[in-house]
């Protein structure tokens, strides 16, 4: 952020100050994102008994207001500037001290994306793109910079300006809706699809059927709930060692701490035909078709046949 005003200072170029502007953002942003890694990691209590996690939507719903902030400003002072112009100066200069920044965020950012990957924390991916879109519009400022050194259009320092500061409200706009959507408990549909490939692929046929099921993230940790539908004369142990067996499936498969919430629903005679147990007792009728667990199927809160 210094590196970056020192150069607007230099220069006095519009087009250095929107990236100047955004630093103050990814200070700001990452010292709350700090505050917010930490309050994730903390143990559940009385109070949160899912854990702190959601306090990173938080996190990166400040960081995407307040970049969109910074763009605003930014477009304002720029249109001013169409009109009213200053004169620019050091240009090449100022073009070097933002490309070096602009590599140093580049691959800060870089490494935050691949750490929040490996930690499932949403507030370091968010950063991390942050960052480098940062890097992205630091590259535009170098080349706009010499452009304007050689050209001697003065106007495009502004220009470009507007350019940046929309791309910044849009990657502002990403953030905010990805914040939103967690804190609304909006479904993560990859999450979902993964869960159902890993349930399809590793299906057991006393298994007769999976529907209602939901997923949710809470930091960290994934929450699964559904309904598993079991051979109505399972005994009670029995069942619990099929519910367990999805709860280790599930935990081992995605390398996430996972909590599930399995309700066991006893089999019916309209079950009869797509459930594939073997030497089943009570079987009224023979199986005649196998139904592919897909989303459409088992989101939905009935069993297969309804």
């Amino acid at each position: 952020m210094m590196a970056k005003f020192g150069a607007y200072f230099l220069t006095a170029s519009n087009f250095v100050l929107t990236d100047a502007a955004e630093s103050i953002v990814n200070v700001i942003a990452s010292s709350f994102a700090f505050f917010s890694i930490y309050l994730a990691a903390q143990p559940r209590d009385e109070n949160h008994p899912y854990g702190h996690g959601k306090v990173e939507y938080f996190s990166v719903f400040i960081e995407g207001s307040l970049i969109g902030i910074a763009g605003i400003i930014i477009i304002i002072k720029s249109t001013y500037s169409i009109f009213y112009p200053n004169a620019i100066h050091d240009l090449l200069t100022g073009a070097a001290i933002i490309g070096a920044t602009g590599i140093i965020n580049g691959c800060l950012g870089y490494y935050m994306i691949q750490k929040g990957r490996s930690l499932k924390s949403m507030t370091l991916d968010a950063d991390g793109r942050h960052l480098i879109a940062d890097m992205v519009t630091s590259i535009g400022l170098v080349v706009g910079l010499t452009l304007i050194r050689f050209t001697n259009i003065l106007w495009l320092d502004s220009a470009l300006s507007i350019l940046v500061a929309i791309y910044i409200i849009y990657s502002s706009y990403k953030l905010v809706r990805k914040s939103v959507g967690g804190l609304m408990d909006e479904a993560d549909f990859q999450v979902v699809t993964d869960i159902i490939k890993v349930l399809g692929d590793r299906r057991r046929e006393a298994w007769i059927d999976v529907h209602n099921l939901r997923a949710q993230k809470y930091g960290t940790e994934l929450h699964i709930d559904c309904h598993l539908t079991l051979p109505s004369y399972f005994d009670l142990t029995t069942v619990h060692n099929e519910v367990s067996l999805v709860d280790k499936m599930i935990n081992h498969e995605f390398g996430v701490k996972t909590e599930l919430f399995i309700h066991t629903d006893p089999c019916l005679p309209n079950c009869c035909h797509y459930c594939s147990m073997p030497d089943c007792p009570i079987r009224s009728e023979a199986q005649t078709e196998t139904i592919e667990w897909t989303m459409d199927i088992v989101v939905r809160n009935k069993k297969h046949f309804e």
